[in-house]
């Protein structure tokens, strides 16, 4: 195969075409995979303390190359201050897994179990899955594309990541800290490519992990099932938020508003619709509203306002075509609902909708972007039922006047994690693991312990230690047959 053309990269604030990227081929990707393949044991053969010794070195580099990685970031994503969240909380998290892998590793590792029959016992041996391949989306760049392969390098796999060719900025940065430490570049490797070369990937590793869309989630799956491989699959939501009668209403729309926009709302966590009570819909709306007006666009100042650029253009037009459906639908925006072209990027002031129906997209689809539709209901078993339909079920919120209120409701609701009190908690804590319900995700859950022991197959060491029974044991006289 020949080399894939050089494909241009768009910069989020300015419009124009301001970088590029040469994305690998097949024949490339198969020599990158054969190459970490023979690094590989090696790394497995380390003990996980070992291995966590470089993960800190990991951890460290990128800390050094801190400046760099935020400004390719904010060119990727046209922000700033998020970028330089990214950068410090994934240096963190080589840390925090360098420190809780040895431990999580050891109490998986069961030896000398007794069994039924009393001459045999078991061990359990891990064994990491040889390599790993990532394929990550362009919302939170630098986070998706470490966030399977920092603990699958503490397993022991080798790792090939594919970040999203709408963001690739950051690769060169990342791979110059992750140059520093060689025991780590020999087995963690960053490509460029776009959608081809993510499907190409598939068939040179062991393990797949995919954040994305529901759509290309299918596609991923059903060729790792092709492959024979198993995958994770960290898709779509549409995550609902229900404030209850005894909620502040005040306090209430703050989180809604911080929740629903936070990255422009490109982020799957973010919620996406809002269910009130009646009791408290008028201040509630009145508060909401006040407050998306307030919020100010990140324009012309990279380093002012709280709302940026949508990162990829096409997900504006999606997101305005939803609200134009609504619209005609007969929705009622009471802020924002236009998408704005400033300086060649494209913005939306966070927008809230009422008189929303089923029927419109907005409340169908996973709209990625800073719109809040508001829905007012009158029991809350009719609350429940709004937030469990549809087909997802990443996660959702429940807004209430006490913990033990909200949490009675927030166990009804059909997602894998739920914020009481609070709203997208799940992009925050990593501790627990989840489940993502519906068709928002296959797999085991990528938080918590789950994290890094789905990187490991399970060997069980079976010990006789008395005499092995011969054929005769099973003979028709021996068991009276």
């Amino acid at each position: 195969m020949s080399a894939a053309p050089t494909m241009p990269v768009i910069n989020p604030r300015t419009g124009t075409a301001d970088y590029s990227i040469a994305p690998l081929n097949g024949d490339q990707i198969e020599a990158l995979a054969a190459k970490l393949r023979a690094a590989q044991p090696a790394w497995a053969a380390k003990t996980p303390e070992e291995r966590s010794v470089v993960l800190r070195a990991l951890g460290d580099a990128l800390e050094r190359h801190r400046a760099a990685l935020i400004a390719a970031l904010t060119d990727d994503t046209g922000r700033a201050a998020i970028s330089k969240i990214e950068v410090d909380a994934m240096a963190k998290t080589f840390h925090r897994w360098a420190d809780s892998a040895p431990g999580l590793i050891a109490a998986a590792q069961v030896t000398d179990r007794q069994t039924a029959i009393p001459t045999i016992t078991t061990s359990t041996r891990l064994v990491p899955y040889q390599l790993l391949g990532v394929i990550s989306p362009w919302n939170f760049p630098l986070t998706l594309a470490l966030i399977d392969a920092i603990p699958a390098l503490a397993a022991g796999c080798a790792v090939i990541v594919k970040p999203s060719e709408v963001t690739p900025r950051f690769i060169k940065p990342l791979m110059a800290a992750i140059a520093e430490v060689p025991e780590a570049a020999a087995v963690l490797a960053l490509i460029e490519g776009d959608g081809a070369t993510g499907a190409a990937l598939i068939g040179h590793v062991d393990f797949i992990a995919f954040t994305g869309s529901v759509a290309t989630g299918r596609k991923v799956g059903e060729a790792a099932a092709r492959a024979f491989i198993p995958a994770s699959l960290e898709l779509g939501g549409k995550d609902p938020m229900i404030v209850l009668a005894s909620a502040d209403p005040d306090k209430a729309a703050d989180t809604a508003l911080r929740a629903s926009v936070l990255n422009t709302g490109q982020a799957c966590q973010s919620l996406e619709r809002i269910y009130v009570a009646r009791d408290i819909a008028g201040p509630f709306l009145e508060a909401l509203v006040a407050k998306a007006k307030a919020a100010r666009l990140n324009y012309p100042d990279v380093h002012q306002g709280e709302i940026g650029p949508f990162i990829f253009a096409r997900q504006a037009e999606i997101v305005q075509r939803q609200l134009d459906d609504a619209v005609t639908k007969g929705a009622t925006i009471l802020a924002g609902g236009t998408v704005e072209t400033l300086g060649g990027g494209k913005y939306l002031r966070p927008t809230v909708l009422t008189n929303v129906t089923d029927d419109m997209a907005v409340m169908a689809e996973e709209t990625f972007g800073p719109v809040i539709p508001v829905t007012v209901f009158d029991s809350v078993d009719e609350a429940v039922a709004l937030a469990n339909s549809g087909v997802f079920g990443l996660s959702a919120s429940v807004f209430a006047g006490t913990t033990a209120e909200a949490e009675a409701v927030g166990m009804r609701l059909n997602a894998g994690g739920v914020s009481i009190n609070d709203g997208s908690l799940t992009g925050l804590v990593w501790e627990a693991e989840k489940s993502s319900f519906g068709q928002s995700g296959l797999g085991p859950s990528r938080m918590g312990d789950s994290g890094l022991l789905r990187f490991f197959r399970k060997q069980a060491l079976i010990r006789q230690s008395g005499t092995a029974l011969p054929l005769a044991a099973y003979s028709e006289e021996a068991l009276g047959g």
